[in-house]
C-alpha cells in the first residue's frame, strides 16, 4: 500500500474525506526523505494566493493525522516537533548534533538486543524504541577546535 492509500484507509475509518490539500501534503512529505518540522514544511509550500496553498492550521492538523495514521513519527528536539517517515521505514536511531542540528540516522543490532534483553528481564513486550544521542558532529567539532587554536594565537 502506498502512503496515500494507507492515509485514505485511515481517513475512511474516521469518517473523513481526503481533500486536495491533504493529497498535496502527503505528496510533498513523501516525495523527499528528510527530517522536518512544520515550519520547514511550510517554507517549501506555495504562498497564500498561489495554487495548492495550504494554511498553517491545516498543515499542523494534517501532520497530526499523518502521525495518527502511522505514516510519520513525531519527536521533540530543542522544543520543536520533528517529523520523519515511519510507514514502510525500518527501525532506526539518531545522532543529533546540538550545534548544527543535523540528525544522522543509524541502525544497531546491539541496541535492539539490549532492548529485548531489558524487556525480557522485566517481562515486557517491547514494540519499538526511540534512541537519540545528543552531541557534536565531526564537522562542528573540527570548526570548534580550529576556532580554539585561533584564540590561542
Amino acid at each position: 500500500m502506498t502512503p496515500l492509500q494507507r492515509f485514505e484507509e485511515y481517513l475512511q475509518s474516521k469518517g473523513l474525506r481526503n481533500t486536495d490539500q491533504r493529497k498535496f501534503l502527503i505528496e510533498q512529505v513523501f516525495n523527499r526523505h528528510e527530517h522536518f518540522d512544520a515550519d520547514q514544511l511550510m517554507e517549501q509550500l506555495p504562498s497564500k494566493g498561489d495554487p495548492n496553498y495550504v494554511s498553517r492550521p491545516t498543515v499542523y492538523r494534517t501532520l497530526r493525522e499523518f502521525v495518527d495514521a502511522g505514516l510519520l513519527n513525531r519527536f521533540e528536539l530543542d522544543g520543536r516537533s520533528v517529523y520523519e517517515h515511519d510507514y514502510g521505514y525500518p527501525q532506526h536511531d539518531h545522532l543529533y548534533c546540538t550545534k548544527c542540528r543535523k540528525l544522522i540516522e543509524f541502525t544497531s543490532q546491539e541496541i535492539v538486543a539490549i532492548r529485548e534483553s531489558v524487556a525480557k528481564t522485566h517481562r515486557f513486550r517491547a514494540r519499538d524504541h526511540r534512541f537519540i544521542i545528543h552531541g557534536v558532529c565531526d564537522e562542528c567539532a573540527k570548526l570548534r577546535s580550529r576556532d580554539r587554536r585561533q584564540d590561542r594565537v
